[in-house]
């Protein structure tokens, strides 16, 4: 009998050395983490961040892939369908898991059952920019001018179901403006129209036009966070001036496909939760305009789903044609 016991012992012994085994030899090669956009944007600049310090921390490199096109759906479908073993990674988005659930009428993947949510890395605001020479000054006057000159007043956004373009629907819906959308490619092209005068109003990420509302070449009149950021303290919310339940927060974070194995999810959660408090990360991330946050897998996984059931109410609520 003692005997039997021993060996029972032995091998939950064997068991639990070989789960901390496999937790502790993980990643034994490169990590590749996809981004699904091009290179050189607020998703890419994080991605590369947290890769080169994850590299640095758990002795492995973690290799940047951009994977753009379809609205973040080429590279967010590719890492849903790679293998679940913590090798394969995506910086997601609000638009890859949230906004494009409600937007798309066949999406290539599904953003709650087709992932491993590990952690939100940054938030940081859009911006409502105005040009100079739009016949308003402040918010409260752009709304009146709106509301004066129905279907007149036209919003550049950085693309077609992105969340600056959402942003100015949620806009229309909780004020009842009749704005019209225009979409760009990209931040620059759209910004270079907003300092030309050729659209009066462009939503933006923050990172993108910060240097061009600190120069004077647009009027900030607007952050779509729920409250003033930081580092632009003297822009204030949408909601203050008077649009009660308003916020729009972009975010950033690192998912795994499904079914990546618990030990894995929480080796990486822990790591950049750690990367996340250095100085010189935070300092990094407030000059992007973006702040970290280092959440856990089960509240960024609830924070997707509220996004997803969020975003389908506002496409409804404005009866936007889905792509």
């Amino acid at each position: 009998m003692r005997a039997k016991w021993i060996c029972l012992a032995l091998s939950i012994g064997v068991m639990a050395g070989g789960h901390v085994a496999a937790q502790a030899s993980y990643p034994e090669k490169a990590v590749t983490m996809v981004v699904p956009y091009p290179p050189g944007g607020t998703t890419d600049v994080l991605a590369r961040l947290v890769s080169a310090r994850l590299s640095e921390k758990l002795g492995q490199s973690f290799v940047v892939e951009n994977r753009p096109g379809a609205g973040a759906q080429i590279g967010s479908r590719a890492v849903a369908r790679s293998k679940p073993d913590g090798y394969t990674l995506l910086m997601g988005t609000i638009n890859s898991h949230g906004i494009n659930e409600a937007l798309y009428k066949e999406l290539a993947y599904d953003s709650i059952t087709d992932f491993s949510p590990v952690v939100r890395v940054a938030n940081t605001p859009n911006v409502l920019v105005a040009s100079k020479d739009a016949p308003f000054s402040n918010f409260n006057e752009m709304v009146s001018y709106a509301k004066e000159n129905p279907g007149v007043l036209s919003f550049g956004s950085t693309s077609m179901g992105g969340s600056p373009h959402m942003a100015g629907e949620l806009l229309k819906a909780l004020t009842g403006i009749d704005i019209v959308h225009v979409p760009y490619q990209g931040g620059g092209p759209m910004l270079t129209d907003v300092i030309g005068g050729q659209i009066p109003i462009a939503f933006d990420n923050l990172p993108s036009s910060a240097a061009h509302i600190e120069s004077g070449n647009v009027q900030g009149i607007a952050v779509t966070t729920k409250e003033r950021w930081p580092s632009f303290g003297n822009i204030p919310t949408v909601a203050e001036q008077g649009v009660s339940g308003y916020e729009v927060t972009s975010w950033f974070g690192v998912l795994a496909p499904a079914n990546t194995p618990e030990e894995v999810v929480s080796l990486l959660n822990e790591s950049i939760v750690e990367i996340l408090k250095e100085e010189e990360v935070v300092a990094r991330l407030e000059a992007l305009g973006a702040r970290p946050v280092g959440d856990t897998p089960e509240e960024f996984a609830q924070h997707i789903k509220d996004e997803v059931a969020r975003w389908r109410k506002v496409v409804e609520t404005n009866n936007i044609e889905k792509l």
